[in-house]
């Protein structure tokens, strides 16, 4: 599971899905096999969970919050890293283009 699959399952736990719930019956044949006699799917919607949302809002808060506590010179050491990550890219991408 990736981590992008972990964030959709939490985003549809934090605001409810609706799933099929199967209940199947079964019988005996004269051989003594189980046969299917009955099968009855239910739409059956699960609600909110409190706490997945909860931590979602954390999470989404919990970046902006940071940046507001930073001193102006961390936010400046911040800058330079964020610049010289996009400087990295973009040399790493016109080395791949020129191939």
């Amino acid at each position: 599971m990736n981590e992008e699959q972990i964030k959709d399952a939490l985003l549809k736990k934090a605001l409810g899905y609706e799933s099929d719930e199967i209940v199947e019956e079964y019988t005996t044949d004269e051989n003594g096999q189980a046969v299917l006699s009955k099968r009855k799917i239910t739409k059956k919607f699960n609600p909110p969970d409190i706490n997945a949302l909860r931590f979602l809002l954390e999470q989404s808060s919990l970046s902006d919050d940071e940046i507001s506590h930073m001193t102006d010179s961390q936010l400046i050491q911040e800058k330079e890293r964020l610049l010289q990550l996009l400087k990295e890219k973009e040399k790493e991408e016109n080395e791949n283009g020129n191939l």
